[in-house]
């Protein structure tokens, strides 16, 4: 069934989304690598907007979009759009979640995998010409607990391949845990102090909110055990990197893994170079696979979604 109106792509999306649409009867204007200021004087006439995590949706850009029913995220945080103040307007807000689970999932377990196994520091001092194999004694995964905050669908996810690895599972979460999935991992669930105090590894698997906004910041990182590793791909600001950073520098805990930061690109060197830091420029979602399944995806739900405002 075709769908008629204009969609506005204003960030690099998967050519399969793009053409999907097009097939669809929709007239797809697409620009990258769209400016701000461009971008309000250009987004009157949309009906979609279709953003990745470049493009900020502001009540600014809002309000010089009166034609837009649908604004929709080539991905999973929202943050990047007013979404109460879309809603307000009866702007329907999408994204894919659905669509990064298995990739992020996947680099949290090498995250975890290299700050256990010293991975980064085997590779750098072999290229140095130094053979650091009485040094670099890692542990195993198998037996440690994992904790994870936020049991969504990649905090499941994750504590699914895990499990595979023989882990022990440690959950919290604001909202109700699925019990099936509970009983599944036969994950322990728990208050978030609890779960920082018992666990070897931590992940965080939230969105950005006021109340996520430096979640992990000195007072909870002093509960974490010293032989501990935190990893985050969420998003940067669930954690406070000043605190982390004195928490690394003092062995508070063993290290982390960063594939998010406050600032990105990030800024802040001194946290970046330190011995027991893990870091990759945002990349949790970026594989070929992921890329292609949110674009269909968000192409997918827009067509739906125009269809059914019918």
């Amino acid at each position: 069934m075709q769908v008629e109106g204009k969609v506005m792509v204003c960030d690099a999306i998967d050519e399969i989304g793009i053409t999907i649409l097009k097939k669809a009867g929709l007239i797809v204007d697409y620009k990258p690598e769209i400016e701000p200021d461009d971008l309000l004087t250009t987004v009157g006439e949309s009906n979609v907007i279709i953003v990745r995590s470049r493009t900020k949706i502001t009540k600014k850009v809002i309000d010089a979009a009166p034609n837009v029913k649908i604004i929709a995220r080539v991905g999973v945080g929202l943050d990047n759009i007013d979404t109460e103040y879309a809603e307000s307007k009866g702007i329907k807000v999408l994204n894919a979640a659905e669509a990064a689970m298995n990739a992020v999932s996947e680099l949290v377990i090498g995250h975890m995998i290299a700050l256990s196994r010293n991975i980064p520091k085997a590779d750098d001092g072999l290229k140095k010409g130094k053979w650091l194999k009485k040094e670099l004694l890692g542990s195993e995964l198998r037996g440690k607990y994992l904790g994870i905050i936020g049991v969504g669908n990649i905090g499941r996810n994750v504590g699914r391949i895990a499990k595979c690895l023989r882990m022990n599972l440690i959950g919290f979460d604001i909202f109700p845990i699925n019990q099936d999935y509970v009983r599944e991992v036969s994950m322990i669930k728990t208050d978030m102090k609890t779960l920082l105090e018992n666990s070897d590894f931590v992940t965080c698997h939230v969105p950005l909110t006021e109340k996520t906004k430096h979640l992990i910041n000195s007072e909870t990182l002093s509960y974490m055990k010293p032989t501990s590793f935190l990893i985050n791909t969420s998003r940067g600001e669930i954690i406070d990197e000043k605190s982390l950073f004195t928490a690394l520098t003092e062995n508070r805990i063993a290290g982390a893994a960063l594939d998010v930061f406050e600032v990105e690109p990030p800024t802040n060197t001194e946290l970046l170079n330190l011995p027991n830091m893990i870091c990759s420029p945002h990349i949790a979602a970026q594989t070929k696979e992921a890329q292609e399944l949110a674009s269909t995806v968000i192409a997918e739900k827009v067509i739906q979604t125009l269809l059914s405002n019918r």
